[in-house]
């Protein structure tokens, strides 16, 4: 069983986040990060800007709504995400396993309705939005419509979060379309993308979900991907992992037992990181991707700093792959306040590397940085 050090470990996962060179392509990035979350789309967009040479404000927009070759869904954790279209068949086949949202007792005890009214629901949503853009309000009334029953359409604006329009989503029948002023729009994924619909069934879709993850989380455990995929489900996650076969090699982490592709063990062994100093944003997938063994990359005591309460999670200072501080910034006029706050005491270097790190945010915001 291969060896390896949380330097060594975290070293790897920091070149494969493009968090020491950058990308050239942002899609790249989408790609191997499995999505970038938009909870905030602001936040995604900061996401790409960390990794990509030259990205500029509004090639997110462009990608999503232009070019096409992104989407933002539910995904994940039944959060938002921005996922590469042509990957969409695979997520799609992988969300499709997901049982918690198909709970008749959940849905009975929440929104008052059957299983049935639930697949009525979705098939509506698709039919309403197939060749069309549609706000939640819009929607609501166009399946009522159909349906002949406002009462039933009108329990999917009982949350604010979109949980009834989850199902629909997992199984490709909506995305986002661009927002009108503040209202958002949604629409079908088979008449909204260029590239042709196409279905992958669950067992390919969760392995080839699996091998994405290990590729740019790994050395991950059992415990990581379950909390990473759906926040649970440890045994399904065991099996997932077991299922690659030889595709996947056993890594003892510090005593720790972890998984990664078989092909990238030797890089494990490559050149540990020197002086990598990055301003990483709110809700950002490496410290996601950490979420379950966060302790072993952050200072003691600190984690409630970065993972706060309803799901929040900080931006970080991240150095040499662990998280050393939060940041936030402001923008005051033309200035683009920004305040780190190390966890600790920090090296000239770290200081230097943040400071340029923020200077090239204030670029990519159009402004003039001031550091608090």
């Amino acid at each position: 069983m291969q060896r390896c050090t949380w330097a060594q470990a975290l070293s790897w996962r920091v070149r494969r986040h493009y968090l020491e060179g950058r990308a050239g392509d942002p899609m790249d990035v989408v790609s191997r990060l499995c999505g970038v979350q938009a909870q905030l789309l602001s936040s995604a967009e900061l996401a790409l800007w960390a990794r990509v040479e030259g990205f500029r404000r509004g090639d997110l927009d462009r990608l999503l709504w232009d070019d096409r070759v992104a989407v933002k869904t539910w995904a994940m954790r039944g959060t938002l995400h921005v996922l590469a279209a042509n990957e969409l068949p695979v997520w799609h086949g992988g969300l499709a396993t997901v049982r918690r949202y198909l709970r008749p007792a959940l849905w009975k005890k929440h929104f008052g309705i059957t299983m049935a009214q639930l697949d009525r629901l979705t098939e509506a949503i698709a039919e309403s939005l197939t060749g069309r853009m549609l706000t939640r309000e819009e929607l609501v009334r166009e399946v009522g419509r159909i349906l002949r029953s406002r009462s039933l359409a009108a329990k999917m604006g009982a949350s604010s979060w979109g949980t009834m329009l989850r199902p629909a989503a997992f199984t490709g029948r909506l995305c986002f379309g661009p927002s009108v002023g503040q209202r958002v729009r949604f629409t079908h994924p088979a008449t909204w993308l260029s590239t042709p619909p196409r279905t992958v069934d669950s067992e390919t879709a969760t392995a080839e979900i699996t091998r994405r993850f290990l590729a740019a989380y790994g050395p991950a455990t059992e415990h990581d991907l379950a909390r990473w995929w759906i926040g649970g489900g440890v045994t399904v996650a065991r099996q997932w992992i077991a299922s690659l076969g030889e595709e996947v090699a056993t890594v003892d982490l510090e005593g720790q037992r972890a998984w990664i592709l078989a092909r990238h063990v030797d890089e494990l062994n490559g050149p540990p990181l020197k002086r990598s100093v990055r301003l990483l944003p709110a809700f950002d997938q490496y410290v996601l991707g950490a979420s379950y063994h966060a302790t072993q990359i952050l200072p003691p005591g600190l984690r409630g700093r970065v993972y706060r309460p309803q799901g929040w999670i900080s931006p970080v200072l991240l150095v040499n792959g662990r998280m050393e501080g939060t940041w936030r910034h402001q923008m005051k006029g033309n200035r683009v306040e920004v305040k780190v706050e190390p966890f600790g005491q920090i090296g000239s270097w770290v200081r230097k590397g943040a400071g340029e790190d923020a200077e090239r945010l204030a670029q990519f915001l159009g402004g003039s940085l001031s550091m608090a």
